[in-house]
C-alpha cells in the first residue's frame, strides 16, 4: 500500500483552528526561516532542498475533493475547518496556492541566524496560508542539516588532505561514503538525507538518492559506488575457506584500475591483513592492478585502523608522496564502524601522527549521517515576523524571557551579501517585494516553480 496524504491534512492539528486566531482586517502574513545556532558549533548552514519540496509536494493543484475529505476528517478530530476559504482558493486560484516563496540558492552556505527563505501570501482573502503551510515547509531542516553537517565534515577530511597528501581536490569527493540507507526511518527519508549528503560528496550507496536527484534535480548520475563484500557474502564461505571468500573477491572483480571492498574483521581482522591479504593473496592482489580496500568493521576505530594501516605497509610496502607522508601501494582502507564526525578527526590524527597519509582511508557513513540528527541540532525555526492589518504593517516577533536564544525577527526580512559577508535586513518599505542588493530568488509563486536547478549548480555555490 502507498501512503498518499491529502496535502491539505498534511499539518499540525492546531493549524486549523489558527485562521481564527488572527485580529479582524489581517490580509497578509509574512513568515521567515533561519537556523538559530547550532548544537555543534557549526557557524554556518548549507541551505538544500526545498527545490524538492516544492516539486514533490506544492504544485499539484488542490481539489474541492480534498477539501471536502479534509473537512469531514478535520472535524471529526476536534477541530474547526475553514471550508469556505479552501473552497475559495480551489474556485478563485483554481486549486493553486497564492503564496510567493523566497529563497537563497541552494547550496549556499550562509552563517547562523540569517534568514534563509521567506514566505507569504499574494492574495489579501488567504493570510492564513503562510502559516498553514509551516509544517510542511519546514521538513527543509532536515537536507539542511545532513548537508551542513556533511560540509563540515568535509572541511575536517579536506585539511588532512591538503596537509598529507599530493592531490587534495581529486581525492575529497570519495572520502566519505553514505552508508546510511539502512538505518532510517523511510525511504524518503533515505532519499532526501543521501541527496543532502551528495551536494558535497560523491560516494554513496543510497541509490534513492541518486532518484531523488535525476527526477527533482534534472541530474543523470550524482553518485557512485563499487562492489564490495559483505559479512553474509564472506562468512557464507566458512571461517576455514576466508582465504577463497577474498580470493573470489579479486577474481570476480580486481581488474586493472578497479577498486574493490572487502569487509576482513569477520573472525580476526588482524589475521585476515597479515596472513591471507599480507601473504597468501598479495601476489595476485599486486598482479590483479586493481586497488583492494579493506574495510575492518569492528573493535575500537582508531585503535584497529592505525593498526591495519602498519600491518599492511609492512606487507605491500608503501612510497612517500611530496608532504613527506607514506601512501600504501596496491591496498587502502575504508573504516565504516562507529564513524562520526568526530571519531573522523580521532582517526585521522592519529593516522597523520603515525606518518601515513590521509590517501590511504575512507569512511563509510550510516545513521550518524542521516539519523542522528533533529531540528534542534541547527536549531531550525519558522516565524511570522510581520503582519498586515487594515492596509499597514505591523511587527511581529517574540521575546521569551526565559530563553532571549528564541528572540524572533520583526518585519518583512530579505537577505543581502556586502563583500562576502551576508546579512539579515528588514525591508522598510511595504510595497517592494526584495531591496536591490538581495540574493534571495522568488523561487514559487502563485503555485509555479520559477527556479529549477541542477546539482552541479548547486555543488558550485557550496564549494565556493
Amino acid at each position: 500500500m502507498t501512503f498518499k496524504l491529502n496535502r491539505i491534512i498534511d499539518t499540525d492539528s492546531y493549524k486549523a483552528s489558527h485562521w481564527l486566531q488572527y485580529p479582524p482586517n489581517t490580509t497578509r502574513v509574512f513568515s521567515y526561516l533561519e537556523s538559530r545556532g547550532s548544537e555543534r558549533d557549526y557557524a554556518e548552514t548549507v541551505f538544500f532542498g526545498l527545490q524538492y519540496l516544492l516539486k514533490c509536494y506544492f504544485l499539484e493543484k488542490f481539489t474541492i475533493e480534498m477539501v471536502e475529505e479534509a473537512r469531514e476528517l478535520i472535524t471529526a478530530h476536534g477541530e474547526p475547518f475553514n471550508f469556505d476559504g479552501w473552497s475559495s482558493l480551489v474556485r478563485k486560484h483554481h486549486g493553486k496556492l497564492p503564496l510567493r516563496i523566497r529563497a537563497v540558492g541552494e547550496g549556499s552556505v550562509v552563517p547562523t541566524r540569517n534568514v534563509l527563505m521567506t514566505v507569504e501570501n499574494t492574495d489579501p482573502e488567504f493570510f492564513w496560508l503562510t502559516s498553514w503551510f509551516e509544517t510542511q515547509l519546514m521538513r527543509i531542516w532536515y537536507p539542511c542539516t545532513v548537508a551542513t553537517q556533511s560540509y563540515y565534515i568535509k572541511k575536517d577530511v579536506y585539511d588532512f588532505l591538503k596537509r598529507t597528501s599530493d592531490d587534495a581536490d581529486a581525492e575529497i569527493g570519495f572520502k566519505v561514503h553514505d552508508f546510511g540507507s539502512r538505518g532510517v526511518s523511510s525511504r524518503e527519508t533515505a532519499a532526501i538525507g543521501g541527496a543532502a549528503h551528495l551536494v558535497n560528496f560523491l560516494g554513496t550507496d543510497t541509490m534513492s538518492a541518486l532518484v531523488l536527484h535525476r527526477d527533482y534535480y534534472d541530474t543523470k548520475n550524482a553518485g557512485y559506488s563499487i562492489p564490495a563484500a559483505e559479512h553474509s557474502t564472506i562468512t557464507a564461505w566458512g571461517r576455514e575457506n576466508e582465504a577463497l571468500a577474498y580470493r573470489n573477491m579479486l577474481q570476480n572483480f580486481a581488474k586493472p584500475g578497479a577498486v574493490v571492498a572487502v569487509v576482513s574483521d569477520s573472525w580476526d581482522i588482524f589475521h585476515a591483513v597479515e596472513n591471507i591479504w599480507g601473504e597468501q593473496l598479495r601476489r595476485e592482489v599486486i598482479d590483479s592492478g586493481a586497488t583492494v580496500v579493506i574495510r575492518p568493521d569492528s573493535g575500537d576505530p582508531v585503535e584497529v585502523v592505525a593498526k591495519v594501516l602498519h600491518i599492511l605497509a609492512e606487507k605491500f610496502g608503501t612510497s612517500v608522496n611530496s608532504k613527506g607522508y607514506k601512501v600504501l601501494k596496491y591496498v587502502r582502507v575504508i573504516q565504516g564502524d562507529g564513524v562520526n564526525e568526530t571519531s573522523i578527526r580521532e582517526i585521522l590524527e592519529k593516522i597523520t601522527n603515525d606518518g601515513f597519509s590521509a590517501s590511504n582511508i575512507a569512511f563509510g557513513i550510516g545513521g550518524s549521517l542521516l539519523q542522528k540528527i533533529s531540528r534542534d541540532t541547527m536549531k531550525f525555526a519558522y516565524k511570522a515576523s510581520a503582519i498586515e492589518i487594515d492596509g499597514e504593517y505591523r511587527d511581529v516577533f517574540k521575546q521569551p524571557v526565559t530563553d532571549s536564544g528564541k528572540t524572533s525577527k520583526k518585519g518583512r526580512l530579505d537577505l543581502i551579501n556586502e563583500n562576502g559577508a551576508y546579512r539579515t535586513i528588514k525591508l522598510e518599505s511595504a510595497g517592494i517585494i526584495a531591496d536591490p542588493r538581495s540574493v534571495l530568488r522568488t523561487v514559487f509563486e502563485n503555485g509555479e516553480l520559477l527556479i529549477d536547478e541542477d546539482l552541479e549548480t548547486i555543488r558550485s555555490r557550496t564549494a565556493n
